[in-house]
């Protein structure tokens, strides 16, 4: 694995998968693979779990670990190429992801969509800026439109946690009083799909997500027909796709509550958090017996780390 960006990046989900369930069992087996190498994390947003998991993975591993915070710790950067940098931009990416390559061993990347152009955030700009001119090894800690790392501790968790092979998985829209990127949505979609488990995706009509990811799945519009049987229910927010970053009014019924899940196969409940309580998720929910976000939260350390490991085998 030279890049991690998406689940395309992976030859076999499953696999890594595993790979992440047994250093989660052995943390600290391979704690000089990374000896002497550097792991760059760059943020150009907020982050509590991604940052956090992520450095500690890097540790486990034995890394060195440098975190800036773009937007108050660097220059203002230029993205586009053959740009007149007479604004208010100081450094050209292509400078700027270039030296950063030459300090660090593998770098890592994290930034939000605009929400406002949808064919500049779907192209991945700042990304693919960075892989072309950083040269080394590229880990996505979340992009404008994907979350790899999330999605890889997710399908850990559903592994964990499963009692048949192929648990029926639904993914619901949930309320939220702000604007939310389709990333996590996008990204658990199309992970889901690729480990072959039976998904459903359920949300208000207005809501449909890019069909680039959600290929194969189920889309129904009736959330208590949706989640029948469902032995995992994935909980999230997002904006509109086709009317970009818009929030389209919706009646108040959409909220999971325990009579909601009383159909289904006392599915486990999941969110990648940070989480608005007893608004996208009640309380009865996130705190309950069937409850896996802190083991997803936990998950995310393994994650990062099984990612971290193969680039250190593969390319050094």
């Amino acid at each position: 694995m030279k890049h991690f960006t998406s689940v395309g990046d992976v030859t076999d989900v499953n696999a890594l998968v595993q790979e992440a369930l047994l250093l989660k069992k052995d943390p600290h087996k391979y704690s000089a693979l990374g000896k002497h190498k550097t792991l760059g994390m760059l943020f150009f947003n907020p982050s509590l779990r991604t940052r956090l998991s992520t450095q500690k993975a890097a540790m486990n591993l034995g890394m060195q670990v440098i975190v800036m915070n773009v937007g108050t710790e660097g220059w203002a950067l230029e993205m586009e190429d053959g740009a007149v940098m007479n604004g208010t931009t100081v450094e050209h990416i292509r400078d700027a992801a270039a030296v950063i390559g030459l300090y660090c061993d593998v770098v890592a990347v994290r930034n939000f969509p605009t929400l406002v152009n949808k064919e500049a955030d779907y192209t991945e700009q700042v990304h693919h800026q960075f892989i072309k001119y950083c040269k080394v090894p590229f880990i996505s800690m979340e992009s404008a439109i994907l979350h790899p790392l999330q999605s890889l501790a997710d399908m850990m968790t559903i592994a964990e946690h499963k009692k048949a092979e192929a648990p029926k998985i639904v993914l619901t829209w949930a309320p939220h009083v702000k604007a939310l990127p389709q990333v996590v949505a996008n990204s658990f979609a199309e992970w889901t799909l690729a480990s072959g488990y039976d998904l459903t995706i359920t949300h208000p009509k207005g809501y449909e997500l890019c069909e680039d990811f959600t290929r194969g799945a189920s889309i129904e519009f009736d959330q208590q027909k949706a989640l029948m049987n469902a032995d995992f229910v994935y909980v999230k927010n997002w904006s509109a796709y086709h009317d970009y970053g818009k929030i389209l009014p919706v009646d108040t019924s959409w909220l999971l509550d325990e009579q909601k899940m009383s159909v289904t196969n006392h599915a486990s409940i999941m969110h990648c958090l940070p989480v608005r309580r007893n608004v996208e998720l009640s309380d009865e929910l996130l705190d309950g017996a069937n409850s896996l976000v802190m083991q997803q939260a936990e998950n995310r350390v393994y994650a990062a780390q099984a990612v971290l490991k193969n680039m250190l085998e593969n390319n050094f």
